[in-house]
Parts: structure tokens; sequence; C-alpha cells
């Protein structure tokens, strides 16, 4: 965990996870959802963000199950992962607010002011 921004995959792969766990294709049908279509998550993408956030201890595997044939791993976060999630929601949120009190401020008015 660095001081960095994360990257908006990490963001919302972690978003997605904050109110249940989900196992893969879940997550990627979830990532889709968050953001309004714009991010789909390839499954490469997707399993090698989730062993990069495993390796991380941010998120861990809830459980294990074979269906059809096929391992399906469900994932949870971590206290660590809802810290990490918490502070880059903050670090979000202070952003957002900065710019809008610096709109604000610096539009102009219909005279050609500034406010």
């Amino acid at each position: 965990m660095s001081e960095r921004p994360m990257q908006e995959p990490t963001l919302l792969l972690l978003t997605a996870l904050a109110d249940a766990p989900r196992h893969g294709y879940a997550l990627i049908q979830e990532v889709a959802a968050i953001s309004a279509g714009r991010v789909r998550l390839r499954a490469g993408t997707l399993y090698g963000a989730l062993d990069r956030l495993l390796g991380q201890g941010v998120i861990r595997v809830e459980r294990e199950e074979v269906v059809d044939s096929r391992l399906r791993r469900t994932y949870a976060l971590t206290d660590d992962g809802y810290t990490l999630l918490a502070a880059e929601a903050d670090r979000l949120r202070t952003t957002a607010r900065e710019a809008e009190r610096r709109m604000v401020l610096g539009r102009p008015t219909p005279d050609g002011a500034r406010a």
C-alpha cells in the first residue's frame, strides 16, 4: 500500500467487494455496473489485479468451490482493504470539494467578472 492515488480498476474492484464477497465473473459485472459500463475488465486483467491485491493483503479468498468442474474463488475485503478504500474515498472527496470550490471562484458571472 502506497501514498500514491489508486488506479481506477483497483478502486472499482475494492468498491465492488465492499458490500459483499464476490467471485471473478460477479466482480466483472459489478465493476461494469459501478462504472456505468465505462470500465469493462477482461479476465486476464481481473485475475492479475486480484493476485496483486491478495499479495498486498487487502483482499482474501473467502471460499473456494467447484462449479461445473471448475474451481471458483470468492474474494472479500480484509480490514486493511476497508482501511485502504476508506482512505481513497476520503482523498477523492477532498479533491472533489477543492475542485468545486475553485470552479465557483473562477467561473465568470454573466457580466464577465469572477465570482
